[in-house]
């Protein structure tokens, strides 16, 4: 069947960009909207520009603007079904959807489902989204709940986590590996990494030979790589910055373990289920964590890792020792991550049950 995959804003997410090309789906993104990939770099600025003064001119609202657009791009496409990513961009394209009596499912991904901004600027937008909306999509059990509890129709809000290409992340051995602790993600609140180095602080006390290597970017990275020099630890710890796939897999092979500290950021905004930590448990590292939105149901305690309470460096740091003192141990809930990511969490299986979602949702709308 021909699906649109709508995002608005460009498609920087290796989880959209999958959902685009294994299902495969036409890509519709940016803003104002435009098919396929930006073939320049001042495209977006002349569109939003354009998109500007066609609205003061018109004296049009934001929305219909947007339904104005929209409804020109998927009278082009004439799909079957529209994959909106995010709870946001569902809120935007709805009404073109229903207008040319499109189906339309509703993939919600972390911040358009907690942070408390969002929720009150599109409260009346999503009350009728869970009305239009065919499926809604959530990428953990957490999130499930908390979409039902703003209004969703339990019935439509379908647990769908992301998968990982298990072929592509492998090849770890906690046991050889050096004591070297991997962290990848976003420098920003929610994923909290200036805990992960207050907990490595107190780690490298108790075992000198550790070694923290962070790959990502953000607005925090300034202030923590200030905040390792502060604490002392700037020698032991490399800012790898944003790095390509190939890369993350390479530093994942090479890792004792994957550390990230998540929590709810002062804004609401909270994780969805980290993608990180799926492809480092598909690589087979042990997962040290919080036990934070969708992150308990991919660790188990005990089996596959170890989870603290959002906030808790000194459990967090404890965790740290064990393993790197451990290395047996460490392979061991490598092991057991890596096996639970294959039955749980592969991207065939995710890229499966979304196709059968968007394909279920478009036959109830007949």
């Amino acid at each position: 069947m021909s699906i649109c995959l709508v995002k608005h804003g460009p498609i920087t997410e290796t989880f959209i960009r999958a959902h685009a090309e294994r299902l495969p789906a036409t890509i519709v993104q940016d803003w104002p909207p435009v098919i396929g990939e930006k073939s320049h770099p001042y495209l977006a600025f002349s569109r939003r520009l354009i998109g500007r003064v066609d609205r003061m001119l018109r004296n049009r609202s934001y929305q219909e603007q947007a339904t104005q657009l929209y409804l020109r791009v998927l009278k082009r496409l004439s799909p079957e079904a529209v994959l909106a990513e995010y709870g946001t961009t569902g809120a935007l394209i709805m009404d073109a959807c229903r207008q040319l009596n499109i189906p339309l499912i509703v993939h919600f991904h972390g911040y358009d489902a907690s942070d408390r901004r969002v929720l009150d600027s599109y409260r009346t937008r999503y009350a009728a989204l869970w009305k239009y909306a065919e499926a809604i999509i959530a990428v953990s059990h957490e999130m499930r709940e908390r979409l039902i509890s703003l209004g969703a129709d339990r019935k439509k809000v379908i647990y769908n986590p992301y998968g990982v290409d298990c072929a592509e992340f492998s090849g770890a051995n906690p046991q050889t590996a050096p004591p070297t602790l991997l962290h990848v993600g976003r420098f920003v609140e929610k994923k909290a990494p200036h805990l992960t180095l207050r907990a490595f602080t107190l780690a490298h006390k108790a075992y000198p030979q550790a070694h923290l290597r962070m790959i990502g970017d953000g607005p925090l990275l300034s202030e923590c790589r200030k905040l390792a020099s502060d604490l002392k630890i700037a020698h032991a710890v490399t800012f790898l910055g944003h790095q390509p796939p190939s890369v993350v897999q390479a530093e994942m092979r090479r890792a004792r373990a994957f550390v990230q500290h998540s929590v709810r950021a002062r804004s609401g905004d909270s994780e969805g289920t980290p993608v990180a930590i799926l492809e480092a448990s598909a690589s087979g590292l042990p997962i040290i964590s919080t036990r934070h939105a969708g992150i308990p149901e991919i660790v188990v305690e005990g089996q596959t890792g170890y989870l603290v309470d959002e906030g808790d460096v000194t459990a967090m740091a404890a965790h740290m020792v064990r393993l790197l003192e451990d290395p047996g141990l460490a392979q061991a809930l490598g092991r057991a991550a890596r096996r639970r990511a294959i039955e749980f969490y592969s991207i065939a299986r995710s890229i499966e049950r979304l196709r059968e979602i968007i394909a279920d949702a478009s036959r109830r709308s007949l």
